[in-house]
Protein backbone atom coordinates (compact mmCIF):
# COMPACT_ATOMS: atom_id res chain seq x y z
CA UNK A 1 0.00 0.00 0.00
CA UNK A 2 1.41 3.39 -0.85
CA UNK A 3 0.48 6.51 0.83
CA UNK A 4 0.07 9.33 -1.79
CA UNK A 5 -0.32 12.91 -0.35
CA UNK A 6 -2.14 15.41 -2.61
CA UNK A 7 -1.45 18.99 -1.39
CA UNK A 8 -4.25 20.86 -2.86
CA UNK A 9 -6.19 17.85 -3.10
CA UNK A 10 -9.53 19.38 -3.28
CA UNK A 11 -8.30 22.02 -5.62
CA UNK A 12 -9.15 22.23 -9.47
CA UNK A 13 -6.55 19.58 -10.34
CA UNK A 14 -5.81 18.52 -6.87
CA UNK A 15 -9.00 17.26 -6.88
CA UNK A 16 -9.19 15.50 -10.15
CA UNK A 17 -5.83 13.60 -9.14
CA UNK A 18 -7.24 12.59 -5.76
CA UNK A 19 -10.48 11.35 -7.49
CA UNK A 20 -8.38 9.53 -9.97
CA UNK A 21 -5.89 8.04 -7.84
CA UNK A 22 -8.37 6.87 -4.54
CA UNK A 23 -9.73 4.12 -7.09
CA UNK A 24 -6.58 2.44 -7.31
CA UNK A 25 -6.48 -0.85 -5.22
CA UNK A 26 -2.43 -0.38 -3.64
CA UNK A 27 -3.02 3.21 -3.36
CA UNK A 28 -4.06 5.27 0.00
CA UNK A 29 -4.93 9.36 -0.49
CA UNK A 30 -4.34 11.64 1.83
CA UNK A 31 -5.91 15.13 0.79
CA UNK A 32 -4.07 18.15 2.58
CA UNK A 33 -4.47 22.04 2.26
CA UNK A 34 -4.91 25.39 4.27
CA UNK A 35 -8.71 24.08 4.79
CA UNK A 36 -9.13 20.87 7.12
CA UNK A 37 -12.48 21.39 6.65
CA UNK A 38 -13.16 21.96 3.16
CA UNK A 39 -10.29 18.41 3.19
CA UNK A 40 -12.22 16.59 5.20
CA UNK A 41 -15.86 17.31 2.58
CA UNK A 42 -13.81 16.32 0.26
CA UNK A 43 -13.10 12.71 1.25
CA UNK A 44 -16.51 12.21 1.79
CA UNK A 45 -17.21 12.30 -1.77
CA UNK A 46 -14.20 10.02 -3.14
CA UNK A 47 -15.15 6.50 -4.52
CA UNK A 48 -11.80 5.41 -2.83
CA UNK A 49 -11.00 1.61 -2.41
CA UNK A 50 -8.93 2.81 0.32
CA UNK A 51 -9.96 4.90 3.27
CA UNK A 52 -9.33 8.63 2.40
CA UNK A 53 -7.44 10.58 5.02
CA UNK A 54 -7.30 14.57 5.62
CA UNK A 55 -5.23 17.00 6.84
CA UNK A 56 -3.97 20.69 7.14
CA UNK A 57 -0.89 21.71 5.59
CA UNK A 58 0.93 25.12 5.03
CA UNK A 59 3.14 24.71 2.78
CA UNK A 60 5.20 28.03 3.92
CA UNK A 61 4.89 26.54 7.74
CA UNK A 62 4.50 22.60 8.62
CA UNK A 63 5.77 21.16 5.99
CA UNK A 64 7.90 18.89 7.64
CA UNK A 65 6.34 17.79 10.82
CA UNK A 66 2.93 17.19 8.41
CA UNK A 67 6.02 14.95 6.73
CA UNK A 68 7.11 13.51 9.82
CA UNK A 69 3.48 12.87 10.92
CA UNK A 70 1.35 11.29 8.42
CA UNK A 71 4.46 9.29 6.69
CA UNK A 72 3.37 9.58 3.16
CA UNK A 73 5.18 7.36 0.17
CA UNK A 74 4.36 9.89 -2.64
CA UNK A 75 3.70 13.36 -2.09
CA UNK A 76 1.98 15.34 -5.19
CA UNK A 77 2.53 19.26 -5.53
CA UNK A 78 -0.32 21.18 -7.07
CA UNK A 79 -0.26 24.09 -5.14
CA UNK A 80 0.99 27.50 -7.38
CA UNK A 81 1.51 29.64 -8.35
CA UNK A 82 5.12 27.94 -9.07
CA UNK A 83 6.45 31.40 -10.14
CA UNK A 84 8.73 32.53 -7.81
CA UNK A 85 8.16 29.59 -5.32
CA UNK A 86 10.90 27.89 -3.49
CA UNK A 87 12.11 24.48 -3.41
CA UNK A 88 11.25 23.76 0.21
CA UNK A 89 8.37 21.40 -0.52
CA UNK A 90 10.87 18.91 -2.10
CA UNK A 91 13.93 19.18 -0.10
CA UNK A 92 11.12 18.41 3.03
CA UNK A 93 10.60 15.20 0.98
CA UNK A 94 14.19 15.00 0.11
CA UNK A 95 15.55 14.92 3.76
CA UNK A 96 11.88 12.56 4.79
CA UNK A 97 12.57 10.07 2.03
CA UNK A 98 9.79 11.34 0.26
CA UNK A 99 8.84 10.67 -3.62
CA UNK A 100 7.91 14.12 -4.91
CA UNK A 101 6.11 15.28 -8.05
CA UNK A 102 4.48 18.89 -9.06
CA UNK A 103 2.36 20.51 -11.54
CA UNK A 104 4.68 23.38 -11.85
CA UNK A 105 4.09 25.57 -14.71
CA UNK A 106 6.88 28.44 -14.32
CA UNK A 107 9.84 28.16 -16.74
CA UNK A 108 12.44 28.99 -13.91
CA UNK A 109 10.96 26.36 -11.36
CA UNK A 110 11.01 23.86 -13.71
CA UNK A 111 14.76 23.55 -15.39
CA UNK A 112 15.82 24.77 -11.84
CA UNK A 113 14.92 21.31 -10.23
CA UNK A 114 18.06 19.60 -11.64
CA UNK A 115 19.82 21.85 -8.68
CA UNK A 116 18.49 19.07 -6.08
CA UNK A 117 19.37 16.15 -8.44
CA UNK A 118 22.58 14.85 -6.26
CA UNK A 119 20.23 15.24 -2.92
CA UNK A 120 17.68 13.27 -4.20
CA UNK A 121 19.78 10.40 -6.07
CA UNK A 122 21.60 10.28 -2.12
CA UNK A 123 18.27 10.08 -0.32
CA UNK A 124 17.32 7.01 -3.20
CA UNK A 125 14.37 9.11 -4.13
CA UNK A 126 12.52 10.74 -7.53
CA UNK A 127 11.55 14.15 -7.46
CA UNK A 128 9.69 15.07 -11.10
CA UNK A 129 8.60 18.61 -11.60
CA UNK A 130 6.54 19.72 -14.51
CA UNK A 131 3.84 16.83 -14.58
CA UNK A 132 1.75 18.31 -16.32
CA UNK A 133 0.81 19.31 -20.39
CA UNK A 134 4.04 21.44 -20.42
CA UNK A 135 6.91 20.11 -20.45
CA UNK A 136 5.45 15.96 -20.51
CA UNK A 137 2.97 15.66 -23.01
CA UNK A 138 4.87 17.99 -25.35
CA UNK A 139 8.02 16.27 -25.14
CA UNK A 140 6.00 13.02 -25.60
CA UNK A 141 4.66 14.01 -28.72
CA UNK A 142 8.16 15.51 -29.70
CA UNK A 143 9.89 12.38 -28.78
CA UNK A 144 7.06 9.82 -30.91
CA UNK A 145 7.55 12.07 -34.09
CA UNK A 146 10.91 12.97 -33.87
CA UNK A 147 12.74 10.01 -35.57
CA UNK A 148 10.23 10.84 -39.20
CA UNK A 149 12.55 14.10 -39.31
CA UNK A 150 15.80 13.81 -40.65
CA UNK A 151 16.56 17.39 -39.09
CA UNK A 152 13.77 18.75 -36.58
CA UNK A 153 13.86 22.50 -37.13
CA UNK A 154 10.66 24.40 -35.62
CA UNK A 155 8.03 24.18 -33.03
CA UNK A 156 4.70 26.00 -33.48
CA UNK A 157 1.91 25.07 -30.86
CA UNK A 158 -0.46 25.94 -28.16
CA UNK A 159 -3.44 25.37 -25.88
CA UNK A 160 -7.17 27.16 -26.19
CA UNK A 161 -9.37 26.56 -22.65
CA UNK A 162 -12.73 26.78 -22.31
CA UNK A 163 -14.12 29.58 -20.76
CA UNK A 164 -16.01 27.13 -18.34
CA UNK A 165 -13.43 25.32 -17.77
CA UNK A 166 -12.38 25.34 -14.01
CA UNK A 167 -9.80 27.87 -12.95
CA UNK A 168 -8.36 28.88 -9.83
CA UNK A 169 -6.67 31.95 -8.27
CA UNK A 170 -3.42 30.35 -8.45
CA UNK A 171 -3.49 29.73 -12.44
CA UNK A 172 -5.09 33.37 -12.71
CA UNK A 173 -2.24 34.36 -10.93
CA UNK A 174 0.39 32.71 -12.84
CA UNK A 175 -0.55 33.77 -16.40
CA UNK A 176 -1.08 37.44 -14.71
CA UNK A 177 2.70 37.02 -13.95
CA UNK A 178 4.22 37.17 -16.92
CA UNK A 179 1.48 39.14 -19.04
CA UNK A 180 3.46 41.68 -20.36
CA UNK A 181 6.87 40.82 -19.44
CA UNK A 182 10.01 39.74 -21.80
CA UNK A 183 10.76 36.27 -21.82
CA UNK A 184 13.25 34.16 -24.08
CA UNK A 185 12.63 32.12 -27.39
CA UNK A 186 14.45 30.81 -29.63
CA UNK A 187 13.38 32.19 -33.18
CA UNK A 188 15.53 31.46 -36.56
CA UNK A 189 18.24 30.47 -34.73
CA UNK A 190 18.69 33.13 -32.22
CA UNK A 191 17.08 33.92 -28.70
CA UNK A 192 15.09 36.64 -29.02
CA UNK A 193 13.01 38.67 -26.34
CA UNK A 194 9.41 38.62 -27.01
CA UNK A 195 6.12 39.41 -24.22
CA UNK A 196 3.49 37.18 -22.51
CA UNK A 197 0.49 37.30 -24.50
CA UNK A 198 1.19 39.50 -27.14
CA UNK A 199 2.17 38.17 -30.52
CA UNK A 200 -1.68 38.29 -30.90
CA UNK A 201 -2.39 35.80 -33.76
CA UNK A 202 -5.88 33.25 -34.67
CA UNK A 203 -6.24 29.31 -35.38
CA UNK A 204 -8.78 27.46 -36.69
CA UNK A 205 -9.13 24.32 -34.79
CA UNK A 206 -11.30 21.14 -36.24
CA UNK A 207 -14.18 20.79 -35.02
CA UNK A 208 -14.16 24.10 -32.62
CA UNK A 209 -13.70 26.69 -34.84
CA UNK A 210 -11.12 29.87 -34.58
CA UNK A 211 -9.58 30.93 -31.79
CA UNK A 212 -7.06 33.65 -30.57
CA UNK A 213 -3.48 32.81 -29.13
CA UNK A 214 -0.86 34.70 -27.86
CA UNK A 215 2.85 34.21 -26.50
CA UNK A 216 3.36 32.49 -23.39
CA UNK A 217 5.91 31.62 -21.29
CA UNK A 218 6.51 27.33 -20.36
CA UNK A 219 9.27 25.33 -19.02
CA UNK A 220 9.97 24.37 -23.29
CA UNK A 221 11.27 27.08 -24.09
CA UNK A 222 14.70 26.95 -21.90
CA UNK A 223 14.23 23.09 -22.15
CA UNK A 224 13.91 21.81 -25.41
CA UNK A 225 16.70 23.97 -27.15
CA UNK A 226 18.79 21.41 -25.17
CA UNK A 227 17.05 18.46 -25.47
CA UNK A 228 16.46 18.94 -29.18
CA UNK A 229 19.41 21.12 -30.31
CA UNK A 230 18.50 21.32 -34.12
CA UNK A 231 15.92 23.12 -33.11
CA UNK A 232 15.78 26.95 -34.97
CA UNK A 233 12.41 28.34 -33.52
CA UNK A 234 10.19 27.44 -30.95
CA UNK A 235 7.01 29.39 -30.50
CA UNK A 236 4.18 28.28 -27.50
CA UNK A 237 0.93 30.06 -27.49
CA UNK A 238 -1.80 30.04 -24.94
CA UNK A 239 -5.22 31.64 -25.94
CA UNK A 240 -8.87 31.94 -23.93
CA UNK A 241 -12.25 31.29 -25.62
CA UNK A 242 -13.81 34.50 -25.65
CA UNK A 243 -12.40 36.87 -27.58
CA UNK A 244 -13.20 40.21 -26.07
CA UNK A 245 -11.90 38.32 -22.88
CA UNK A 246 -8.43 37.24 -24.60
CA UNK A 247 -7.98 40.92 -26.35
CA UNK A 248 -8.73 42.78 -23.21
CA UNK A 249 -5.50 40.90 -21.53
CA UNK A 250 -3.88 41.72 -24.89
CA UNK A 251 -4.68 44.99 -23.99
CA UNK A 252 -3.71 44.89 -20.46
CA UNK A 253 -0.22 43.37 -21.78
CA UNK A 254 1.02 46.79 -23.22
CA UNK A 255 0.50 48.45 -20.28
CA UNK A 256 2.68 45.93 -18.52
CA UNK A 257 4.90 46.20 -21.05
CA UNK A 258 5.44 49.82 -20.74
CA UNK A 259 5.57 50.67 -17.51
CA UNK A 260 1.82 51.40 -16.76
CA UNK A 261 0.74 48.56 -14.24
CA UNK A 262 4.01 46.62 -12.69
CA UNK A 263 2.55 43.99 -11.08
CA UNK A 264 -0.81 42.43 -12.83
CA UNK A 265 -1.07 39.66 -11.07
CA UNK A 266 -2.13 41.46 -7.91
CA UNK A 267 -5.54 42.04 -9.73
CA UNK A 268 -5.92 38.18 -9.70
CA UNK A 269 -8.74 37.42 -7.48
CA UNK A 270 -11.02 40.77 -8.89
CA UNK A 271 -9.75 39.66 -12.79
CA UNK A 272 -11.17 36.07 -11.70
CA UNK A 273 -14.35 36.97 -10.71
CA UNK A 274 -15.06 38.86 -12.97
CA UNK A 275 -14.34 36.42 -16.08
CA UNK A 276 -16.77 33.63 -14.31
CA UNK A 277 -19.65 36.40 -14.99
CA UNK A 278 -19.45 35.65 -18.88
CA UNK A 279 -19.53 31.65 -18.58
CA UNK A 280 -22.82 31.43 -20.10
CA UNK A 281 -21.68 32.55 -23.29
CA UNK A 282 -19.18 30.09 -23.34
CA UNK A 283 -18.50 26.56 -23.85
CA UNK A 284 -17.06 23.77 -22.05
CA UNK A 285 -14.78 22.88 -25.37
CA UNK A 286 -10.95 23.13 -25.35
CA UNK A 287 -8.02 22.49 -27.47
CA UNK A 288 -4.31 21.29 -27.76
CA UNK A 289 -2.34 21.91 -31.17
CA UNK A 290 1.67 20.94 -32.21
CA UNK A 291 2.64 21.93 -35.27
CA UNK A 292 6.60 19.92 -36.16
CA UNK A 293 8.43 20.97 -38.75
CA UNK A 294 11.72 20.21 -40.47
CA UNK A 295 13.72 17.82 -43.50
CA UNK A 296 12.28 14.67 -43.91
CA UNK A 297 13.85 11.15 -44.17
CA UNK A 298 13.04 11.41 -47.76
CA UNK A 299 14.70 14.41 -48.88
CA UNK A 300 11.52 16.37 -48.49
CA UNK A 301 12.82 19.81 -47.37
CA UNK A 302 9.12 21.21 -45.89
CA UNK A 303 8.31 18.54 -43.54
CA UNK A 304 5.14 19.09 -41.08
CA UNK A 305 3.32 16.94 -38.94
CA UNK A 306 0.02 18.87 -37.08
CA UNK A 307 -1.45 17.07 -34.27
CA UNK A 308 -4.22 18.38 -32.61
CA UNK A 309 -6.16 17.55 -29.28
CA UNK A 310 -9.80 18.41 -28.87
CA UNK A 311 -11.11 18.42 -24.85
CA UNK A 312 -15.21 18.56 -24.27
CA UNK A 313 -18.13 18.27 -22.30
CA UNK A 314 -15.31 20.07 -19.25
CA UNK A 315 -12.85 17.42 -19.58
CA UNK A 316 -9.87 19.23 -20.38
CA UNK A 317 -8.58 19.58 -16.76
CA UNK A 318 -7.89 15.97 -17.06
CA UNK A 319 -5.10 16.62 -19.45
CA UNK A 320 -2.91 18.57 -17.28
CA UNK A 321 -3.09 16.05 -14.15
CA UNK A 322 -2.77 13.03 -16.22
CA UNK A 323 1.21 12.83 -16.10
CA UNK A 324 1.62 12.84 -12.03
CA UNK A 325 -1.69 10.26 -12.15
CA UNK A 326 0.75 8.01 -14.69
CA UNK A 327 3.62 8.83 -12.68
CA UNK A 328 2.26 7.89 -9.38
CA UNK A 329 0.96 5.07 -11.05
CA UNK A 330 4.15 3.47 -12.16
CA UNK A 331 5.89 4.48 -8.31
CA UNK A 332 3.40 2.41 -6.86
CA UNK A 333 4.05 -0.52 -9.01
CA UNK A 334 7.99 -0.08 -8.58
CA UNK A 335 8.37 0.47 -12.19
CA UNK A 336 10.51 3.08 -12.23
CA UNK A 337 14.10 2.63 -11.02
CA UNK A 338 15.64 6.06 -12.21
CA UNK A 339 16.61 8.56 -9.07
CA UNK A 340 17.19 11.72 -8.56
CA UNK A 341 15.62 15.39 -10.03
CA UNK A 342 14.44 15.38 -13.35
CA UNK A 343 11.83 18.05 -15.13
CA UNK A 344 9.22 15.51 -15.79
CA UNK A 345 10.58 14.17 -19.69
CA UNK A 346 11.11 10.99 -21.38
CA UNK A 347 9.05 9.21 -18.24
CA UNK A 348 5.99 8.82 -20.02
CA UNK A 349 5.55 7.78 -23.90
CA UNK A 350 2.95 9.61 -26.21
CA UNK A 351 0.91 6.36 -26.41
CA UNK A 352 0.36 5.83 -22.69
CA UNK A 353 -0.59 9.92 -22.12
CA UNK A 354 -3.43 9.32 -24.91
CA UNK A 355 -4.15 5.73 -23.16
CA UNK A 356 -5.32 7.22 -20.19
CA UNK A 357 -7.34 9.62 -21.86
CA UNK A 358 -9.65 7.56 -23.58
CA UNK A 359 -12.14 7.25 -20.81
CA UNK A 360 -13.22 11.22 -21.58
CA UNK A 361 -14.74 13.16 -24.45
CA UNK A 362 -11.75 14.00 -25.65
CA UNK A 363 -9.94 13.25 -29.12
CA UNK A 364 -7.25 13.59 -31.43
CA UNK A 365 -5.60 13.55 -35.03
CA UNK A 366 -2.88 13.62 -36.73
CA UNK A 367 -1.89 15.06 -39.80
Amino acid sequence: MQRVLVIGGYGNFGSVISKTLAKESDIQIIVAGRSLQKAESFIQTLEAKNKAEATFIDINKNIASVLNDIKPNILIHTSGPFQGQSYDVAKACIQAGIHYIDLADGRDFVEGISSLHSLAKEANILLISGASSVPCLTSALIDHYHDEFKSLDGLDYGITTAQKTTRGLATTAAILGYTGKSFQTIINGVQTKIYGWQGLTVRKYKNLGWRLLGYCDVPDLALFPKRYPSLKSIGFYAGLELPFIHVTLWGLSWLVRLGIIKHLEKFAPLMLRLSFMFDWIGSSNSAFHMSLSGKGLNGVTNKTITFELLARSGDGPNIPCMPAIIMTKKLAKNDINQRGAFPCIGFISRDEYLDELKNFDISWQES
